[in-house]
C-alpha cells in the first residue's frame, strides 16, 4: 500500500473534494522521496490553520445552503461587556432562539464567532439555518435580541458563489494586529481564546468519506498532467493543493469538483423555498 485516495461527497451532491496522501513506511513504486524536513513553527501554524479551515468549510458546505442567514448580533452603541458576560448573552439567544425552532419542528443549525472591533465593541456573528413560517428567521432573531440586550441585529441571505470559502475563511481568521491590542482589556488570556475562536452546533455532520487504498501507484501524473473531472463536474483550480509532506518527503495532492449547473427540480424547490420571504442586501460568502 503506497497512497491512500480519501472522497469526501457532500449531501447536495454539488461537490466532491478528493484527497491524496502517502500511507506507508515506504516509497511507491516511481515516487522519488524527498530529503525529510522538521516542519518549522511557522509551516506547522500555517497547516494547523489550513487544517482550521478546512474542516470549518466542509462543515459548512454540508449543513447550510442558499438562502441560510449570516447574522451580525450587536450591543447597544457605546456599551461594553466583559468577555464572560457575552458569552451567557450568547448562551441565552442561542436557547431561546433553538426554542422556536423546536416548536417549529426544526432543529437550530449554527456556526459562530465573537469579535472585538476596531474601536473594541464586541458584537457576535453567526450562520444559521433559516425556516419557514411567520414570523420569518430574521424577524425572530431580532425579537429575541432587541429583548435581550436591546441591541440591533444585520443580517443577509448567504449566496453560495465559492462555496462559502470566503465565509468559513472569516470565521477562523486570526484576529489584526490591531485588534490583538484591544484583547488585554478582556481578563485572562484563557478568556481571550473566545475571541479567536469559533463554536458550532453538535448537530453539524461532516461530508461522506470514502476511502481507497493504491498499491505501487504514483502521483506523477496527476500532478504533470493536473486532475481530470467526472461528467457533469469541473474542477476548482483555486482548490488544488500539492507538494510534499516535511515529515515524510513524499507527495500529497488535493482538489475540489463541483457540478456544472442544476436540473430543473432543484432550481424549481430553491424558488418555492424562497417564495414569500422578505429580500435582504445578499452577502456573498
Amino acid at each position: 500500500m503506497a497512497y491512500r485516495h480519501d472522497t469526501y461527497k457532500y449531501k447536495n451532491k454539488k461537490i466532491i473534494e478528493h484527497e491524496f496522501k502517502y500511507a506507508g513506511r515506504y516509497g511507491a513504486k516511481g515516487e522519488k522521496r524527498a530529503q525529510r524536513k522538521k516542519a518549522t513553527p511557522e509551516q506547522m501554524k500555517k497547516q494547523n490553520q489550513y487544517n482550521r479551515e478546512k474542516l470549518v468549510l466542509r462543515k459548512m458546505r454540508n449543513n447550510f445552503k442558499r438562502g441560510d442567514l449570516w447574522i451580525t448580533l450587536k450591543l447597544k452603541k457605546g456599551e461594553r461587556v466583559s468577555a464572560q458576560e457575552i458569552l451567557k448573552i450568547r448562551e441565552k439567544f442561542l436557547r431561546q432562539l433553538r426554542g422556536v425552532y423546536k416548536k417549529r419542528g426544526r432543529a437550530l443549525k449554527y456556526m459562530c464567532r465573537i469579535e472585538i472591533g476596531e474601536r473594541g465593541g464586541i458584537h457576535i456573528h453567526i450562520l444559521v439555518n433559516r425556516i419557514k413560517g411567520t414570523p420569518g428567521t430574521a424577524e425572530v432573531i431580532s425579537q429575541i435580541w432587541g429583548r435581550l440586550t436591546g441591541g440591533h441585529v444585520n443580517y443577509a441571505p448567504v449566496y453560495e458563489e465559492g462555496h462559502f470559502k470566503d465565509l468559513a475563511d472569516y470565521l477562523v481568521k486570526k484576529p489584526k494586529e490591531e485588534i490583538t491590542g484591544q484583547l488585554t482589556l478582556f481578563g485572562t488570556e484563557e478568556e481571550r481564546k473566545i475571541f479567536s475562536e469559533y463554536t458550532c452546533s453538535k448537530n453539524l455532520e461532516l461530508p461522506e468519506k470514502e476511502t481507497h487504498d493504491y498499491k505501487h501507484w504514483t502521483l506523477r501524473k496527476l500532478v504533470e498532467n493536473g486532475p481530470e473531472p467526472k461528467p457533469g463536474y469541473y474542477i476548482d483550480r483555486d482548490s488544488i493543493r500539492h507538494g510534499k509532506n516535511p515529515y515524510t518527503g513524499m507527495s500529497y495532492y488535493y482538489y475540489t469538483e463541483i457540478r456544472l449547473e442544476r436540473d430543473a427540480g432543484e432550481i424549481r424547490r430553491e424558488c418555492e423555498d424562497l417564495c414569500g420571504q422578505s429580500v435582504y442586501t445578499p452577502l456573498r460568502p
